[in-house]
């Protein structure tokens, strides 16, 4: 924590808290300024610290420091170094990356809910307002175990996980740290340089939590990034050094990992990745198949994500008979693989798959993974670009787009490239929105919705969108 975190004198109001907003906060106003409110609950009255007030800002920010009038789905945070009115009795603002922990998963996913309806009406013109219009699915252990991931973890010793999964905890089989100055592992807190030291991750599965990386020596390391696949295989952890960080420091640390653990550095202006133990990939698992996915590469974080969204994405495009024994696919901002490879089976050797990817490393990753599915053909490059030299007559797409989401200019290229349907996965639904408003102006509809809630306490979801040409 800087200096300027701990002296600086934050302003205290007391507001109403109104509705939920896109972003994990709700609005309030005060004497008619927008003020966004972080860990409070529609309905709740509240004291809150304003956290960025400037005299020109057109809406401040606040945190909750005390709550007078508590919603009655307000529940103990899980979390102190997440928890707002805790973090600020220590004179410091709370960690990011569980800002929902201080409500009821169910009341979590209603106000998920609330934001995918809000931002389809606002940016689509579409109403799905009515009651029971959205629905934010549970996943894994917390729907019931619907999942096949589960019923693998019904034939596994009981380790605990499964009641943290039903409270929305141990799910991130990836996770991000930034390193103290005093070479401590560490979070930033929100919206801020300020790193406060950890020495837990509740929302990480325990294969991250048990390599305790908190009594480490990280001195010369910027930031720490874990891998520990849900299938139990090998973790990885990334280690990107400082400046100047000389190899026998990385030797230190890695003395201190345990040797059945792959260690990698990350360059970080190039990006290359070094071994300097084990692998520099994780072996991942999902829908039958095993997937390689480099240090840094992509891949879903929820132990139950990957599945879900193969079984949603399938569902919709087989129910919808856009995808059988002989269909021409392509799989667009294709990852390592995740949905090709299912694609692939669904379309047999009569069919063929276009997988296109932009990152270099994930798509070698994915040639990788796909190299004995002669149906498919790995691209790496700009969606827009591919399509544009790879023209097909296609009988389905599938978009799943960085959080950016696709933007208007590749909206335009896929209707002008005429599949039947294309089923759109997005980790934001501003962006999701934006683009079917794009889709909408093409003539083009939603002919079915699902979201997920693959991020439990924080303000983030999945949604899987089937659309389609409207008559």
């Amino acid at each position: 924590m800087t200096p300027d975190t701990r002296t600086h004198t934050h302003t205290e109001l007391v507001v109403d808290v109104g509705p939920v907003a896109h972003g994990g906060h709700c609005v309030a106003r005060h004497e008619g300024r927008v003020v966004f409110v972080r860990h409070g609950i529609p309905g709740e009255k509240v004291r809150v610290r304003l956290t960025d007030d400037g005299p020109s800002a057109k809406f401040w920010r606040a945190d909750v420091v005390e709550v007078l009038e508590p919603s009655p789905d307000r529940v103990p945070h899980f979390w102190d170094l997440a928890d707002s009115g805790r973090s600020w009795s220590h004179r410091h603002p709370p960690v990011g990356g569980a800002e929902l922990g201080h409500i009821s998963l169910a009341r979590q996913r209603s106000l998920k809910a609330e934001v995918l309806a809000e931002q389809l009406k606002r940016l689509a013109g579409v109403d799905l307002s009515p009651t029971g219009q959205i629905t934010v699915e549970a996943v894994g252990t917390a729907a019931g175990g619907h999942t096949a991931e589960d019923a693998a973890e019904r034939t596994r010793p009981d380790t605990g996980e499964g009641d943290a999964a039903a409270a929305g905890l141990g799910w991130r089989t990836r996770a991000a740290f930034a390193v103290t100055p005093a070479g401590k592992l560490g979070m930033h807190a929100h919206r801020s340089d300020a790193i406060l030291p950890v020495r837990e991750m509740p929302l990480a599965v325990d294969g991250i939590n048990a390599l305790r990386l908190w009594d480490i020596d990280l001195q010369g390391i910027d930031r720490v990034e874990v891998a520990a696949p849900a299938n139990g295989s090998r973790p990885l952890v990334l280690l990107v050094p400082a400046a100047g960080t000389r190899s026998k420091r990385l030797s230190s640390i890695l003395a201190q990992l345990p040797d059945d653990v792959s260690v990698a550095s990350l360059h970080p202006t190039t990006g290359e990745v070094l071994q300097l133990r084990g692998r520099t990939y994780v072996q991942e698992s999902a829908a039958g198949h095993d997937y390689r996915v480099t240090g840094d590469g992509f891949w879903q974080i929820h132990r139950d994500g990957p599945d879900t969204l193969v079984g949603a994405v399938t569902g919709f495009l087989h129910d919808g008979g856009y995808l059988a024994p002989g269909s021409v696919v392509a799989d667009l901002y294709a990852g390592a693989g995740l949905f090709t490879a299912p694609l692939a089976d669904a379309v047999g050797v009569t069919g063929s798959v276009l997988s296109v990817e932009g990152a270099p490393g994930t798509s070698r990753d994915a040639r990788k993974n796909l190299h004995d599915a002669a149906q498919v053909e790995i691209v790496q490059g700009r969606v827009e670009r591919v399509l544009r030299q790879k023209p097909r007559n296609f009988d389905a797409l599938i978009l799943d787009p960085p959080r950016a989401g696709a933007g208007k200019a590749v909206v335009k290229q896929l209707i002008d490239a005429g599949p039947p349907a294309i089923a759109y996965v997005s980790c934001d639904p501003a962006s999701f929105a934006r683009d079917l408003g794009y889709f909408r102006q093409g003539g083009w509809g939603m002919a079915a919705l699902r979201a997920f809630d693959l991020y439990p306490h924080t303000h983030h979801m999945e949604t899987v969108a089937l659309l389609t040409p409207q008559p």
